[in-house]
């Protein structure tokens, strides 16, 4: 699968990420191929060049517009144009999720229907190039996953064809609001524009989600250089690579992220909070734990651990609120690494037994059978859990126990 994540610290720009793409190695022909389709073939020319800002070298993209009487395009007769075009489905969804969003964000803001959104606002030129550019760009590189972190949007005021308008432009601030982005601070930058309506309604389409970098292995690094000069290198970055979880050390361990939450608790009964870690396991948290330690005043509590998903922190969040008594939940993502296991059925003179087998990197296969399993037997038997332990390590040692092949 290949992940990508953009870090985007001077802002969010069309054409910057345009340029990142371009800097990845994107052929020009994956630009230009679907933009003939929409007939825009001839009415305007890409200028790109490797540059430099702030010391940091990278790749800056300017697009000329070659139409000597632009037409004014409205939202509505653009989207008739993408709809019935001949662009492959899969661009053609992206295209019209990114234009339908900004002129659904634009309309709002200016207070009429989308359908009426003209061209300046969001069928100019170069944003159809931006936007189809960019869309084109990541399915050719095959971004299945991108992550992009809280861009800055800016302060001050800019020039439109509305006149002046604050900063952050209304549009950014409305995409934001509907897609509940984080925006990071502008604080220490100069008044000026740091995130476009367009590169903000291109990352509220692909990104997954606005946040910190993944575990992930660089395999590329594709550099987009802005157009205003900063006190800092004004830039973003697309990583493209393979999830570290999907990366195997020398030894076969996979590293792995996980989430961890944790709250200290003293105002719990001990049966309340025995449900709560239920529902916390029922949930499919990977672990749960508590520790005794000592709070404020000498009295005693719980720090209960929830080890999970990142993807699980919604749903095992509501469950700490519904059943819980902390008024906070602390969570961070940690690596672990793990060594690469398989659920077997191992067959013994006293019966089936469950066993997890652990792959250790330049040793033998490590085998732990199953607690309720090993109970089973040894009430079955009249044994100790020692006499049944005993009994499936002399099984697993021979080649023929094994029932079924080993399942992950």
């Amino acid at each position: 699968m290949v992940l990508a994540f953009l870090d985007c610290p001077t802002g969010l720009a069309g054409d910057m990420l345009l340029a990142a793409l371009l800097d990845l190695g994107l052929p020009e022909a994956v630009i230009h191929q679907p933009l003939a389709l929409l007939g825009l073939e001839g009415r305007y020319r890409l200028h790109h060049q490797d540059s430099r800002s702030g010391g940091l070298r990278g790749r800056r993209l300017t697009v000329e517009t070659l139409e000597p009487d632009p037409p004014h395009r409205s939202w509505g007769g653009l989207r008739q144009t993408i709809s019935t075009s001949a662009l492959e489905p899969r661009l053609r969804e992206r295209v019209l999720a990114v234009f339908s969003l900004l002129a659904d964000a634009e309309g709002a803001v200016h207070g009429h229907a989308p359908e009426q959104v003209h061209f300046h606002e969001v069928g100019a030129l170069d944003a159809l190039v931006d936007v189809v550019g960019v869309c084109a760009g990541l399915l050719h590189f095959q971004v299945e996953q991108l992550i992009c972190a809280p861009p800055p949007a800016g302060h001050g005021s800019v020039s439109t064809a509305h006149g002046r308008l604050p900063l952050p432009a209304p549009a950014v601030l409305e995409l934001a609001r509907r897609g509940a982005i984080p925006l990071a601070s502008a604080e220490g930058f100069p008044p000026g524009e740091l995130t476009t309506p367009t590169g903000l309604a291109l990352m509220a389409i692909w990104a997954e989600r606005f946040g910190q970098a993944p575990s992930l292995v660089p395999q590329q690094v594709g550099i987009g250089l802005g157009h205003r000069v900063l006190d800092r290198p004004n830039l973003l970055r697309l990583w493209l690579g393979a999830s570290a979880s999907e990366a195997e050390s020398p030894g076969g361990a996979q590293l792995e992220t996980v989430l961890q939450q944790q709250a200290q608790i003293d105002d719990a009964s001990p049966e309340d909070l025995a449900f709560l870690v239920e529902e916390l396991r029922l949930a499919g948290a990977l672990e749960v734990f508590t520790a005794a330690i000592q709070m404020k005043k000498g009295r005693q509590g719980v720090l209960l651990t929830v080890l999970a998903r990142p993807d699980q922190a919604g749903e095992l969040r509501r469950i700490w609120w519904r059943h819980g008594s902390s008024l906070g939940v602390r969570e961070q993502l940690q690596q672990r690494w793990a060594l690469p296991r398989a659920s077997r059925a191992l067959r013994t003179r006293l019966g089936v037994v469950q066993v997890k087998q652990a792959e250790v990197p330049g040793g033998p296969s490590r085998y732990k059978a199953e607690h309720d399993d090993l109970a089973a037997l040894a009430r079955r038997h009249g044994l100790s859990l020692a006499q049944v332990r005993q009994v499936v390590e002399e099984a697993a040692a021979g080649d023929n126990a094994w029932v079924q092949p080993p399942t992950s």
